[in-house]
Parts: structure tokens; C-alpha cells; sequence
């Protein structure tokens, strides 16, 4: 009888920790993302139905979709969503395709191929404001150091005023978040093509692929999961930048993004009515539109993505 006992007591234990384990060690991880994650964003969407202005508690308690209509009007939005797509393809697509050619460069035999590899990371690694800081003081228009060296090329007689216009403050902006995201993609892309065997390579240098056609022939399409998940990755991040745009502002604290919003992003703009401006209610909305946005555009990027990748093998 004792040893039924046992057994019945083991095989409670084994049906246990074969059903339910597994879901109490995640459990912990759920738990983080519905109180940090879940919640916020359906608070948010509450929010966004709400009149809720801080330096005016008489409005009505509900606004519907009194905010989110209010978008289409905008100005101040449509100037930070103009700006926004303008910062992402100047600094996603090149910063993409630099890692790539990078990380192909880096899959070679070369001298100090360790240190190589741990430089380009440093960009990662440093604290996003000193770098953006530093960068700010580089673009200075009558000081910088970009100016001084498109002198050669003829910047040196008008130097630029990077934060005068739209396109050479995107492309100031651009430069901060390439810097910092191509050494870390690069590696991505690194680990990727380690898999690739080295007898598909030789094959085709046999058959006269060059190092180009090898890179965008046999490299890309072998590691296209990697390749989509920069992309939505790059998408997610591109789409919510703040922190470069806001620190590129000589006056950081008004979140304008210059003296007529020229690189004015949607963060920022989310930032200066929600906490500047004191309109909760409308910064939420904003919110649940770039996140619509993201969602469209990531999903449009993953499918051209896996489509042109995959073409090519």
C-alpha cells in the first residue's frame, strides 16, 4: 500500500511538472507585461477618449473621438509626421544597407578581426546623450566640424546652418542615429551569416560571383529573418525617435524641434502637448496614432522585405 502511495504521489509530481511548470516559469514575464505593458496602453486608450487638460479640469469628463478627429486638422502634426518619415528613410536605408556591406566586411579573414568586430559596437554602447550632444556641436553652423570638412568641397565660403532648414537638419539627425544603430546591426548580421557554409560561397566564386552579387545573391536571402527583424526593429525605433531631435534643439525644453518645427518629430510633439501644453487627453491620442502607424508601416516593411529578399535567392 505504501509504495501504491508513492507512485501515485510520483506520478501527481511528473503531471505537474510537465503541465504546469512550464507556465509558472513565464508566468513572472506575462505578469511585467500586463502591469507595464498591457495596462498603459489600454490607460492610454482611455485617455485619448477623455477631455483631459491638467490647467482645465471643467471640460466634459468624455471627448469621444473629439481628438483624434482634431488630428486631421492639424498642422503640428502633419508638419511632425512629414518630419518623422523624412528623419526614418534618411537614417533606416542607409544605416540598413551600411550594415550589411559591413558585416560582409567583417565576415572576412582579417588582421585583429576581434577587435574589428568590438569597434563597431562602441557607438552602441555610448550613452545616446553625450553622443547626440557631441554631434549637436559637430553641425554647429559657425564652429562645427561638418562644415569645416565640406570646405574642400566648396562649404567653406557659406557654411551650413544645419538647424536653418528641413533637409540638412533631418540629415544632421540622421547622421546621430546612423552613428549609433549600424555597428549594432552590423553584428546582427555578423552572427547571421556564420551559419552560411563556406562551400556555398566557394561554389559560387567558382561560377564568377563576384563579392557584390555573393553579398545580395546567396548572403541576403540566407539571412532574411534577421534582415526583417532590423527592419521592423529600425521601423519601431525610426518612427518614436526623440532623443536626438530633442537634444539637436538649441532650446531642448520647448520640444519645437526648431524655431518652426523643422525637425519636429511625432515623440516630440507627443511630449510637448502632453507635458508642455498640459493636454493629456490629446497627447494620447497622438500616442494610439503613431502606434497605428508603426503598426502599418512595420507589417508594409516586413512584407517588401521578405519579397525582395526572398527574390533573390
Amino acid at each position: 500500500m505504501p509504495d501504491t502511495r508513492r507512485l501515485a504521489w510520483r506520478d501527481r509530481l511528473y503531471r505537474f511538472d510537465m503541465r504546469y511548470l512550464p507556465y509558472l516559469m513565464i508566468a513572472p514575464f506575462f505578469l511585467l507585461f500586463a502591469v507595464f505593458g498591457l495596462f498603459p496602453l489600454l490607460f492610454n486608450g482611455v485617455v485619448a477618449l477623455r477631455n483631459y487638460e491638467l490647467d482645465d479640469p471643467t471640460l466634459p469628463y468624455w471627448a469621444g473621438l473629439d481628438n483624434f478627429t482634431r488630428l486631421a486638422g492639424d498642422e503640428d502634426f502633419w508638419n511632425a509626421l512629414y518630419n518623422t518619415f523624412g528623419i526614418f528613410l534618411l537614417s533606416s536605408l542607409p544605416q540598413l544597407l551600411l550594415a550589411l556591406v559591413l558585416a560582409s566586411l567583417l565576415n572576412r579573414r582579417l588582421r585583429a578581426q576581434t577587435w574589428w568586430r568590438v569597434g563597431v559596437l562602441l557607438p552602441y554602447v555610448t550613452p545616446i546623450v553625450a553622443s547626440t550632444m557631441v554631434f549637436s556641436v559637430f553641425f554647429s553652423r559657425d564652429f562645427g566640424l561638418a562644415n569645416w570638412l565640406l570646405g574642400p568641397f566648396g562649404g567653406g565660403d557659406a557654411p551650413i546652418d544645419w538647424r536653418a532648414d528641413k533637409l540638412h537638419s533631418w540629415i544632421a539627425v540622421a547622421t546621430m542615429v546612423n552613428w549609433k544603430w549600424i555597428g549594432y546591426n552590423a553584428l546582427l548580421y555578423l552572427a547571421a551569416m556564420q551559419s552560411i557554409p563556406r562551400d556555398v560561397y566557394e561554389a559560387a566564386a567558382i561560377d564568377g560571383a563576384g563579392p557584390w552579387k555573393q553579398l545580395w545573391r546567396i548572403t541576403v536571402p540566407m539571412i532574411q529573418p534577421v534582415v526583417v527583424f532590423t527592419v521592423v526593429l529600425s521601423t519601431i525605433g525610426g518612427l518614436q525617435l526623440f532623443t536626438e531631435p530633442m537634444l539637436f534643439d538649441l532650446n531642448a525644453q520647448a520640444a519645437t524641434g526648431g524655431p518652426n518645427g523643422e525637425w519636429q518629430t511625432i515623440a516630440q510633439l507627443i511630449y510637448k502637448v502632453g507635458w508642455k501644453d498640459l493636454n493629456l487627453g490629446y497627447a494620447a491620442a497622438m500616442s494610439w496614432a503613431l502606434f497605428l502607424i508603426i503598426l502599418v508601416i512595420a507589417g508594409i516593411n516586413t512584407w517588401l522585405t521578405s519579397r525582395l529578399s526572398g527574390g533573390r535567392t
